[in-house]
């Protein structure tokens, strides 16, 4: 299997973090040493100083360049991915995405009708290079803004009923869909940094959010292992 992550600044992470991708990494080298791949056309993080996807400082060094591999970006979105997404798919060979994007569309660039409608886009175009890909959804966390900004909050959840029916109409056996459970217990206020940002908690229950929804689903690699979260780098800025 050849794992393509798909996302916005919780994905990419910034300078200094593990991310979610790390944990998964992790995950699968436990699980399926030899039999998986992760893949995509980036490998970097955010650097916040430089405001631009440029540092190579994970937490973990040791993190491998290859395992690095990912289509995210800070600020990027379902508008964003849309288009972008049967190449990255087509060049990287990928079967499955793991995607976790609309946080950012909601918050700035559009609303859950429009957010639901780029979404079916994605998987429409990530097809188009791939008849028989298998994608992972994770529905939206709304964020600490999402507190105290109503309308907002709504937004959030308009969209993720609007995912949910568009992954019940769009699964078909040759190129299942899953929408991958909100991690159980996630707390913005104690899984995060900043309240948007997976701190360590946040990272593993984010790539347990995507183990677990493969392996109960389509029997791939195994449970994940709730392990006691390594301690974080320095935070990084909003």
């Amino acid at each position: 299997m050849r794992f393509l992550p798909v996302g916005d600044s919780m994905t990419i992470g910034a300078t200094g973090d593990f991310t979610w991708r790390y944990r998964l990494w992790q995950h699968l080298e436990a699980v399926c040493p030899v039999s998986y791949e992760i893949v995509g056309p980036r490998t970097t993080l955010y650097d916040p100083g430089a405001n631009a996807p440029l540092s190579d400082a994970y937490a973990d060094p040791s993190f491998p360049p290859d395992a690095r591999r990912h289509l995210a970006g800070w600020g990027e979105g379902w508008l964003h991915m849309a288009p972008a997404i049967a190449d990255a798919v087509r060049a990287a060979e990928a079967d499955v995405l793991l995607v976790s994007l609309g946080l950012i569309d909601l918050g700035f660039y559009t609303d859950a009708e429009q957010t639901a409608a780029n979404a079916r886009a994605f998987i429409e175009a990530a097809r188009t290079a791939n008849p028989h890909i298998r994608m992972v959804l994770l529905p939206v966390i709304p964020n600490v803004r999402a507190e105290s900004d109503a309308p907002f909050a709504a937004s959030c959840a308009r969209f993720n009923e609007l995912l949910a029916k568009a992954v019940a109409d769009l699964d078909t056996p040759a190129s299942p869909l899953l929408l991958a459970s909100r991690p159980p217990g996630y707390d913005i206020h104690t899984d995060t940094y900043d309240g948007t940002h997976p701190g360590p908690t946040g990272e593993h229950l984010l790539a347990a959010a995507f183990a677990d929804a493969m392996h109960q689903a389509w029997g791939l690699g195994g449970p994940y292992a709730r392990q006691q979260a390594t301690p974080q780098a320095q935070p990084q800025p909003a």
